[in-house]
């Protein structure tokens, strides 16, 4: 018997633990959003996208980095002293100023299998009521400690004391509060594309 022919939106897709980014991929806002809001998601989602693009390019010098170590050492036996806190480094930058465009592509691990069953309305009222009072709170709180933690490296001059190298800590701990500003910005599109969804009842 031939097989039956299955169209992607048939697929079961059975990884409970991976976000599904919702509605138009092309990034095309309802003609029923008020302009300033479709604006200012359209806006908020163009620039977590190129900030995405930029930073994506670190693991170039990333793998750079790992493929030097691994010839330095099993070849020429001659291991390094700074691939170690390079590649620690990159992978925390990569981390974290990403991570607001993850939020973008909704690709954020999250335990959703009750969830995802619910009509978008009350999906969107439970996401609205979880940014207001959850999210963005303890952001802002992150982000104060954040920048306090990395201010103080800068004004110590703190070195990583991890390796004989001891690189400069101040440049990777700034990225921490400006991945989770960028997060916050991120956060701005999705509360408003949850209100959306709580009020008209299907996501934009």
């Amino acid at each position: 018997m031939a097989e039956e022919e299955l169209n992607p939106g048939d697929l079961d897709i059975s990884d409970e633990m991976i976000a599904e980014r919702r509605g138009d991929p092309s990034g095309k806002m309802p003609d029923d959003m008020a302009r300033w809001m479709a604006t200012t998601i359209q806006g908020i989602d163009k620039f977590s996208l190129w900030v995405g693009r930029i930073v994506c390019w670190l693991t170039v010098p990333l793998i750079g980095a790992m493929v030097y170590e691994v010839t330095a050492r099993y070849v020429f036996v001659a291991p390094t002293m700074w691939a170690y806190d390079i590649s620690r480094m990159l992978y925390g930058a990569l981390f974290m100023l990403g991570a607001g465009y993850a939020l973008s592509k909704g690709v954020h691990i999250r335990a959703d299998f009750i969830y995802r069953n619910w009509p978008d309305r009350v999906q969107g009222r439970i996401d609205l009521t979880l940014y207001v009072l959850l999210y963005f709170p303890g952001m802002l709180v992150f982000l104060w400690m954040a920048t306090d933690f990395a201010a103080l490296s800068w004004i110590r001059g703190e070195k990583g004391m991890d390796t004989a190298w001891m690189p400069a800590m101040a440049p990777i701990k700034t990225a921490l509060p400006v991945g989770i500003a960028l997060l916050i910005i991120q956060g701005v599109s999705e509360t408003l594309k949850s209100y959306y969804a709580a009020t008209r009842g299907r996501w934009p």
